[in-house]
């Protein structure tokens, strides 16, 4: 069974959620601010977590920080009411997998936590390992290393850069990432797909060469002459 962790201080958006997650056949465990849910996770192995981000005692982007550095690879959805920019890097950098923004369709909901489900879930066909120059790939650990140094990456940085290299040589549309990383028909501006590859370029360090920008188009990951 999927077990769900819903964490928010209004009762009826914990109950609203529960209901429908719970018609979709998951198990649900509600918390009302991010110490308890940090509480609830030391305690608990949960399939995704859905996290509201102003919270009493301990707000949702503390609360996902902590929780990420005992469970790293554990899901998360934030649930906010900012639409600024600086909120959703912060988001992304601590660990958060997605954005649903108040008020929200509680259908685009449920469609959100089955993608990133589905893409946490599917094993890969290919090889186990990436290997280019000082760049590997544990597809089975969801690890990634740059010459034999660990990097942090964020679970929506690593899907990118997995299809990036399953891909390798291919010209990638911004439409066809986002079906595909985000796994659902996205609608919304361009700059959470920006921010992920400036993010992800960034942890890949000198690698970043890699990510070919194609203008008016999307990317291509490839090694470029100056590899």
């Amino acid at each position: 069974m999927i077990r769900l962790l819903v964490v928010d201080d209004e009762m009826k958006i914990r109950q609203m959620i529960k209901k429908y997650a719970e018609y979709e056949g998951f198990v649900v465990d509600e918390a009302v601010n991010g110490l308890d849910a940090f509480n609830k996770c030391v305690l608990n192995d949960y399939d995704l977590i859905i996290m509201d981000v102003m919270m009493p005692e301990l707000d949702g982007m503390e609360a996902v920080r902590m929780i990420k550095e005992k469970r790293p690879l554990m899901p998360v959805i934030m649930l906010t009411a900012l639409g600024e920019e600086y909120d959703r890097v912060k988001g992304f950098e601590v660990g958060v997998d997605d954005y649903v923004v108040k008020p929200f369709s509680i259908k685009e909901l449920m469609l959100r936590i089955k993608a990133i489900l589905k893409r946490v879930n599917k094993e890969f066909e290919q090889d186990d390992v990436f290997v280019l120059e000082g760049l590997k790939i544990d597809f089975k650990a969801r690890i990634v290393t740059i010459d034999d140094k660990r990097v942090s990456l964020s679970p929506k940085e690593y899907d990118l850069l997995v299809y990036f290299v399953r891909n390798q040589g291919i010209a990638l549309t911004r439409e066809q990432i986002l079906a595909t990383v985000w796994g659902y028909d996205f609608f919304g501006d361009d700059r959470t797909l920006d921010t992920h590859i400036k993010l992800l370029r960034k942890n890949m360090q000198e690698y970043s060469r890699y990510i070919v920008t194609l203008r008016g188009v999307g990317y291509r990951f490839e090694k470029t002459d100056e590899s």
